[in-house]
């Protein structure tokens, strides 16, 4: 009897394991099926990692700016706000081309401009040199946003929150990378110039590589993409009016507005966290670095808000990201000057939390509320304004950090997430 219940049990084992084994030899299968399901998913997050890299390696080179050429804080925010102000304007016109001629022209050429325009950086130049090439790089990175959320809806329309959830967290890494690069290309000897040109030599050429990828691959899996629809086009040239018709829906309208808000406070904050730390929290340049690459690391939650905006509330996610930004980005600013790193980290990396979980869902909502015919200018209209209201931050909070003080130029980029988040609580409530 003993022995039958043992054969018995050593039989259910065996049986369990041999299901256990065959599960796991189908998924090692399919593994590779499910990867070439995502891989334009893979190379638009990896030039949108290079477009947020190309941008954030700019504010922690703000000190070696004001070193090598003599500028002011209002000058590289000026500058800055060049940069971010041809990004916004890129957004509706790479839109609108993205609905005439398809996402795949517009993307690559995109990518290969911003390589050019990195490539000029990697001899020795003047400030002007560098004004120009943050504008060509502006342009470049400028294509791309818009006309990915237009390409990854159609390509996984089923997952889009998810698949957005991973581009906006390969984008946000380009922050984390960015402070990383330019501290580990310090001390390097290099011999064309300063030593942080080696940054834009690497990252032109990946640029021209990736272009050239994405140029190859996408036709392949998403040939619809190639081409655009001749009726929209034919809307487009008549004008703008189309997309304008979006704003007559009140909701649409308010929610637009609450995106223009959160992006005049991210845009001022990212662009002047680094000296904000060292100037008024008196933080050292390593620390402040950081805890500016935490910032972006807090960017992972995205995996979790994006794939949570396929399934629940999206209103809900927006009025819950938004209140952590808000509430956090307040208690930074409260205690500078008081609390230690590890608090202000603490607070940093809360901001970064809530800022970055509600890209994703900022996507999904707008990807779901505007029609599929007018889908790329739809977003670009939106991106135009949220972009120009965020490029003109920099500009604003280096004039008032040198009028009034970081810390009250900051505390306006807090009221601005304030104010977004009511709006977010009152679309909630009409819901």
């Amino acid at each position: 009897m003993k022995r039958e219940v043992i054969d018995g049990r050593i039989g259910g084992y065996s049986a369990v394991r041999s299901r256990t084994t065959r599960r796991f030899e189908m998924s090692t299968r399919e593994m590779p099926g499910r990867l070439v399901r995502y891989d334009v998913l893979l190379v638009t997050a990896a030039i949108w990692f290079l477009a947020k890299f190309l941008r954030y390696a700019f504010p922690p080179l703000f000190d070696a700016f004001q070193t090598s050429y003599g500028v002011s804080n209002a000058a590289l925010g000026a500058a800055f706000t060049g940069f971010m102000l041809v990004y916004a304007a890129m957004q509706f016109p790479s839109g609108v081309l993205a609905d005439r001629f398809g996402s795949v022209v517009v993307v690559t050429a995109g990518a290969l401009v911003a390589g050019v325009a990195a490539l000029a950086l990697v001899v020795d130049s003047p400030f002007p040199v560098l004004v120009a090439a943050m504008l060509v790089m502006g342009a470049g990175t400028g294509a791309h946003k818009t006309v990915a959320v237009r390409l990854l809806s159609r390509a996984y329309p089923s997952r889009t929150g998810r698949a957005l959830g991973v581009l906006d967290t390969f984008g946000a890494f380009g922050g984390v990378v960015a402070p990383a690069a330019i501290v580990a290309v310090a001390g390097v000897s290099y011999a064309f110039g300063a030593s942080w040109r080696l940054i834009f030599l690497v990252a032109g050429a990946v640029a021209i590589v990736l272009a050239v990828a994405f140029r190859l691959l996408v036709p392949r899996r998403v040939p619809d993409e190639t081409t655009g629809d001749a009726a929209t086009g034919a809307a487009s040239a008549a004008g703008i009016a189309q997309y304008a018709t979006l704003f007559r829906d009140r909701r649409f309208a308010l929610f637009a507005l609450l995106t223009v808000l959160f992006s005049f406070t991210y845009n001022g904050f990212v662009a002047f966290a680094p000296l904000y730390l060292t100037q008024e929290a008196g933080l050292t340049d390593a620390t402040a670095g950081l805890l500016y690459s935490a910032l972006f690391l807090a960017s992972l939650v995205q995996l979790v808000t994006g794939d949570l905006s396929d399934r629940v509330g999206r209103l809900t996610l927006v009025v819950g990201t938004l209140g952590l930004a808000s509430v956090a980005l307040i208690s930074f600013v409260a205690l500078t000057g008081t609390a230690g790193p590890i608090t202000l980290g603490a607070a940093l990396v809360a901001v970064g939390i809530g800022a970055h979980g509600f890209r994703p869902v900022r996507g999904a909502y707008l990807a779901s509320a505007i029609p599929d015919d007018v889908t790329g200018g739809g977003l670009g209209v939106v991106r135009t304004l949220l972009m120009g209201a965020g490029a003109v931050a920099p500009a604003i909070v280096g004039t008032l950090s040198e009028i009034v003080g970081f810390r009250p130029a900051f505390g306006l980029l807090a009221a601005s997430i304030v104010a977004a988040t009511a709006l977010g609580v009152v679309l909630r409530l009409v819901e």
